[in-house]
């Protein structure tokens, strides 16, 4: 490393301690596998929170599959810098995004970057965006213990906790514990478990079929010993809404899963 990379990568570093120093507090979502819905918690549980008058910020280090820009609505708006920082995109009052897919038009572009790359793009991301002060961060990693969530955890000072998404089938709960584990191997504290398509609730009769089984995230937070935050039932509406760009969590405050959201963040507030 020459003089000059060696002090710029000093400034980075403070730059990033400074950055991190305005949140209060920091939250990583993970999951064992993907096709858990790990985004779609992500999503509504920032919208949740800056609902609850929360000032928001949302990260997405999924590189190779950034889906956050869809679910709220913000694709086509790129990031831009202002002064010596990234802007990130303003979703409503209290709630901004950042997201490689606001870097680029072209959706249809893939990242083909292998591990030293992304973890250059997300040192990046936490030194460089102007975020501002804010109540809460919530990070959204892709599947797995991988390259990016340990970038992210390797990084940042301090990291409130750890939230694991899960659904309730065998396969996937036994991937979630393996983010429980890596979490703990980080000294991360893990802030609970979340079965997240625990049943699905017909919207012509009501009544609830567990598809996917139900309580496997519940018996393994037992069996972890770490807090149990809720099950949220599979509603097509979540999925439409997800598509649209619309918050689900807003927009259907009367369903099951909407209200599911709302104690989950209740138990992420008085972690």
């Amino acid at each position: 490393m020459g003089n000059i990379d060696e002090r710029e990568f000093i400034a980075q570093e403070t730059r990033l301690k400074e950055k991190m120093a305005e949140i209060k507090r920091i939250f990583i979502v993970m999951s064992g596998k993907g096709g858990v819905g790990k985004t779609s918690v992500a999503v509504n549980l920032a919208c949740a929170l800056s609902f609850a008058g929360k000032r928001v910020g949302i990260l997405d280090i999924d590189l190779h599959g950034p889906n956050i820009a869809k679910m709220l609505g913000i694709e086509g708006r790129l990031l831009r810098k202002a002064g010596s920082g990234i802007q990130p995109v303003s979703v409503s009052e209290r709630l901004k995004a950042v997201s490689i897919a606001c870097a680029d038009n072209d959706t249809n572009r893939p990242i083909i970057w292998r591990g030293p790359m992304k973890a250059m793009v997300i040192r990046n991301f936490l030194a460089d965006v102007d975020w501002g002060e804010l109540d809460y961060l919530i990070i959204d990693s892709p599947p797995g213990t991988g390259d990016e969530p340990l970038s992210a955890c390797q990084l940042i000072p301090r990291i409130t906790g750890a939230v694991i998404v899960t659904t309730p089938q065998d396969v996937a709960v036994m991937d979630a514990r393996k983010s429980i584990y890596f979490a703990k191997e980080l000294k991360i504290p893990v802030v609970g478990i979340i079965e997240n398509m625990s049943g699905f609730i017909c919207p012509h009769c009501r009544q609830e079929t567990d598809i996917f089984k139900r309580g496997g995230g519940q018996q393994a937070a037992v069996e972890c010993g770490i807090p149990f935050l809720g099950r949220v039932p599979f509603d097509k509406e979540l999925v439409e809404m997800a598509d649209q760009g619309r918050s689900f969590v807003h927009f259907r405050q009367d369903s099951a899963s909407a209200k599911a959201f709302m104690q989950i963040v209740k138990k992420i507030e008085d972690f």
